[in-house]
């Protein structure tokens, strides 16, 4: 007998004894999912759209900051020649 079908022998025993309530097994099954999706989040590093829209405006601000540096760059450079 595989591990899936021990665990559901058990479940449908517990809830045959009124041990065990639909409830009780949808708060278990809920919070083992949110406890794998925390995993997977943290294993790809992953960010809130708040930290990204932050480093986004932060990225765009620092390109056009280069950007303008270039442009006086090449000014100073045409300049000198």
């Amino acid at each position: 007998m595989s591990n899936t079908e021990k665990i559901l022998k058990s479940l449908s025993n517990l809830i045959e004894n009124g041990i065990l309530t639909s409830n009780d097994i949808k708060k278990e099954i809920s919070t083992d999912l949110k406890f794998k999706k925390d995993k997977l989040i943290n294993k790809l590093q992953l960010v809130s759209r708040e930290e990204f829209e932050v480093l986004k405006k932060i990225v765009q601000k620092q390109d056009s900051i280069i950007k303008k540096l270039s442009k006086s760059k090449k000014i100073k450079k045409a300049k000198r020649s």
